[in-house]
């Protein structure tokens, strides 16, 4: 009997690859000779890196770089997939590590302050370890600058409407976009000749009513002055560029325009982050002759089947005809989970039970209703 464990992460309660441990125990109570494969898995926002090489069996490496505000440093942790037959050497990137929202208390949060640079520096360091392709997850940014700080830190000739020159020291932020001319890549530069894929789970466009910064700006700390700013600052820029294709791009306006960044000045593509994870572990292939899936994450809803981690695992299950069932922190009512090839779905919070006893108790909660799959399963 062989059981693949492909859970997401329980947000604020377990990382992806604890909540495979549970499940793990769960199966091994109620079929203790079954086969265990654990695919933990991430849809491109927290946790994208450790997920990837918990699965893959990569290693991590840590970088000092500059963190969301250009005074800060920031120590963080990327990963490299083992080496592959047919695939160039790879790194997997958050972008959030090093420009992240977390990173900064409530009253640092100021878009016209905050800056990707860090993010560009962390691709310089991957691509100084041989990587040829990066896997790049942009959930969590504290900033809104239209990558143009990541295009700096790797070089990129950046021309300011005074004609001031650029430093490559100090980084640009997103108060700077009203003054950028023109960001262009260069032959030999550092990124040439590699492939960058951007790992991305909204669909909103640079700018407009459902752009960048009217849509992330106020979580980021954005006034309604600020966000209307920005929005201006980041349509004048794709003009100005001559990228107002890739501004209408669906998901260029992920990570405060970030995604644009990436496809305007990298060339990069964008993916559905589910996609590019079970494409890089090969999840495919390791459902072969598998029994039983397991998938899961803290709340099972409408958002799920839409383009969600457990959405795109039971897809896939239901393509290859293998039963996949989910265990989560709640489950909505009235979801059709089958039609997305869900056979099974089991909240671990009964309605008498406080949220903090649930994510406190999640682990053993997580084990014990895995049993209960794996013991209902007609194997």
């Amino acid at each position: 009997m062989k059981i693949v464990l492909a859970p997401d992460k329980f947000k604020g309660c377990l990382t992806a690859s604890q909540v495979a441990d549970a499940m793990a125990l769960g199966v091994r109570a109620a079929k203790p000779d079954a086969t265990i494969d654990a695919c933990p898995i991430a849809d491109g926002g927290e946790g994208f890196v450790e997920t990837m090489i918990r699965a893959t069996g990569g290693r991590l490496e840590t970088r000092r770089v500059t963190g969301p505000l250009p005074e800060m440093k920031v120590d963080a942790v990327f990963g490299l997939l083992p080496a592959e037959a047919g695939r160039p050497p790879t790194a997997v990137i958050e972008m959030a590590a090093a420009a992240g929202l977390a990173q900064l208390s409530p009253g640092e949060r100021n878009p016209m302050n905050t800056t990707t640079f860090g993010v560009g520096e962390l691709m310089r360091a991957a691509i100084e370890l041989g990587c040829r392709r990066i896997l790049l997850g942009i959930g969590g940014s504290a900033t809104v600058d239209g990558g143009i700080g990541c295009a700096q830190a790797t070089g990129h000739t950046i021309v300011l409407a005074d004609g001031e020159p650029v430093s490559p020291s100090e980084p640009l932020v997103g108060a700077d976009l009203e003054r950028v001319v023109l960001i262009k890549r260069h032959r030999g530069e550092i990124t040439d000749g590699v492939e960058i894929i951007t790992a991305c789970d909204v669909t909103n466009p640079l700018a407009g009513p459902n752009g960048a910064a009217p849509i992330f700006g106020p979580q980021k700390g954005a006034t309604p002055e600020q966000v209307e700013q920005l929005d201006r600052w980041l349509r004048e820029l794709a003009v100005r560029c001559g990228k107002q294709a890739e501004a209408d791009t669906p998901g260029a306006g992920a990570a405060g325009g970030l995604g644009f960044g990436l496809l305007a000045f990298f060339g990069a593509k964008l993916q559905s982050g589910i996609d590019v994870v079970l494409n890089a572990t090969n999840l495919k292939q390791r459902l072969a002759g598998a029994d039983l899936c397991i998938t899961g994450e803290g709340r099972l809803d409408s958002q799920s089947i839409d383009g969600k981690a457990v959405g795109g695992v039971a897809k896939l299950c239901g393509e290859l005809k293998i039963p996949c069932v989910a265990i989560a922190g709640s489950v909505q009512d009235k979801i059709d989970f089958a039609a997305i090839g869900l056979c099974g779905a089991a909240g671990i919070r009964t309605p008498e039970m406080t949220l903090d006893y649930a994510m406190t108790n999640a682990h053993g909660l997580i084990e014990e209703a895995t049993k209960r799959f794996v013991q209902w399963r007609d194997f």
